[in-house]
Parts: structure tokens; C-alpha cells; sequence
């Protein structure tokens, strides 16, 4: 052993040490040639992504209500401080409570029509399921009729192209 060896058996913690040969190194990234731990670990998402619209529509109501409730703040202090701008600053913060308030339900409104046009899919028992199922079994007979008819109409006129 080493000097070098003897250096690097000192600083590295008994439990990130390389083992002996043939078998796997520790994911630590402290020497050359051992891989890096990945800094996190992606996990399943437990409940599925909101729709774009539902989602934009909540971006929106967050920031209209945080900054209501900045604006609410402003007003209350200005009103303590005696300040001139404590009016007018309060009758702003009473239009946009009204506007927060709107912008939540816009939220709501716009969560109802898309499970409207889109239908429920986490209930078995979903009246929308059973109509798109309705759709597809139609589509797909409709894409079989006009495929046989066109099938028939070609092997009819190779018939009559030979006689």
C-alpha cells in the first residue's frame, strides 16, 4: 500500500468505499469511475394532470387572489399609518376581492364544462363512456361497410373489365 492509497483509505468513510473486485461499487460519485447518485427519484403521480383550460384558469385565480391579499395588506397598513392613500387604496382592494372572488368561480365554471364536453372517466358507470363506446363501435362498422363496398365495386369491375 501506498502513500497515496494509504491517504485515500483515510479521508473515504468505510461505507463508500469500492468493494473488492467483481463487485458493484456504491453510487456516490467520490472516485473515478463510480457512477453519481441521481439527485432525485421520479415517482408515479398519484392523481392525473388537471386540463389546460382548468389549469390556466387556476394559474389565474392564484396570482388575481395573492395579489388581492397583498393589496388588502397595503390597505390595511396605509389606514393605520393615517396615510391620504388609505381610501383609495381600500376601495382597490374591495374591487378585487370582487374580482378574486370571480376568477375562483371562473375556476369552478370552467372544471364543469370540460367534464361536460368530455365526459367523467373515473366512473365506471360514466354515461359518456358508454356513448363514446357507442361512437366508436358505429365509426368502426361504417369504416367496414364502406371498405367491403369499395371491395365489391373493385372486384366487380375487374369481372366486367375480363368478359
Amino acid at each position: 500500500m501506498d502513500t497515496q492509497e494509504r491517504h485515500r483509505a483515510v479521508q473515504v468513510p468505510p461505507a463508500r468505499r469500492p468493494k473488492e473486485a467483481g463487485t458493484a461499487a456504491p453510487a456516490t460519485g467520490d472516485g473515478p469511475g463510480m457512477p453519481r447518485q441521481p439527485l432525485w427519484v421520479e415517482e408515479p403521480a398519484t392523481r392525473r394532470r388537471m386540463p389546460d383550460p382548468v389549469r390556466t384558469a387556476a394559474v389565474r385565480a392564484v396570482l388575481i387572489t395573492s395579489l388581492t391579499l397583498v393589496q388588502a395588506m397595503v390597505a390595511f397598513l396605509t389606514e393605520l399609518t393615517g396615510s391620504w392613500l388609505a381610501f383609495p387604496t381600500m376601495l382597490s382592494s374591495v374591487g378585487s376581492t370582487v374580482i378574486a372572488t370571480w376568477s375562483v368561480l371562473d375556476v369552478w365554471v370552467t372544471r364543469q364544462v370540460w367534464n361536460q364536453r368530455n365526459g367523467v372517466v373515473s366512473v365506471p358507470s360514466s354515461s359518456a363512456r358508454r356513448l363514446r363506446r357507442e361512437r366508436r363501435v358505429a365509426r368502426r362498422a361504417a369504416r367496414t361497410a364502406e371498405r367491403d363496398g369499395a371491395r365489391i365495386r373493385r372486384d366487380a369491375g375487374r369481372r366486367l373489365s375480363r368478359a
